[in-house]
């Protein structure tokens, strides 16, 4: 028995992994690419893909968005748990590390479910706003620059629906958000940790999977 969170050795992760992971083959090979990519410790934790998942099968998401996509695994993740009309707006700036996914995507038969569009992720947000998207989306999961996080989350719980879940990657930032200081990337991830903590707009989790993932249910 533990009053708090294991932690994890090499050897109970990979228990974690052979007892719990049902990955796509292509969402193997996906993760597999990106972990030899030069910024591969971009990407979300295999047990933390499968948790989201398993959270947007739970709430029955049909529209999503992603804020970050890079070289596409939690949009393929996402995708593949997705009923057949489910779709994701993905936004992400680089062409070059988006494509990395594309053809994972098309040969696990879900690229007609994912609506990647190459453009500042605000400038995203605010035009499906301004097109009438308000309360349209089920989940939103927001893993990109860290300075721009509040942003895309008062954009996302405009977007998302009453029920509806905002998920943050990074929200532990290997352990610096709990120490003084820091630079821009920390500051900006604990003010908004603060800023979550006290928002009465959500009922809130902060869970140490992968980097740090928070859950916000838009009340």
């Amino acid at each position: 028995m533990s009053n708090r969170t294991l932690n994890l050795d090499d050897t109970l992760y990979d228990y974690l992994l052979t007892h719990s992971l049902r990955e796509h083959p292509e969402q193997t090979a996906l993760r597999e690419a990106t972990r030899k990519h030069p910024h591969g410790e971009m990407q979300i934790s295999p047990e933390q893909g499968q948790f989201m998942q398993l959270l947007v099968k739970l709430i029955g998401a049909r529209h999503t968005i992603e804020v970050g996509t890079f070289t596409g695994y939690s949009a393929l993740t996402v995708a593949l748990a997705l009923p057949a009309d489910g779709r994701i707006l993905a936004c992400d700036i680089s062409d070059e590390y988006t494509s990395i996914g594309k053809p994972y995507w098309r040969r696990a038969g879900v690229a007609d479910k994912i609506e990647l569009v190459i453009a500042p992720a605000r400038q995203t947000l605010d035009a499906r706003l301004a097109a009438g998207g308000a309360a349209h989306y089920d989940f939103a999961f927001i893993d990109a620059d860290k300075s721009g996080y509040d942003g895309y989350y008062e954009r996302c719980l405009q977007l998302v629906r009453t029920g509806g879940l905002i998920a943050f990657d990074n929200t532990l930032w290997s352990g610096e958000v709990a120490k003084s200081g820091g630079d821009a990337d920390t500051l900006a991830l604990k003010a908004l940790n603060d800023k979550l903590h006290h928002d009465e707009r959500i009922d809130m989790a902060m869970l140490p999977i992968g980097d740090g993932l928070t859950l916000a249910r838009k009340r």
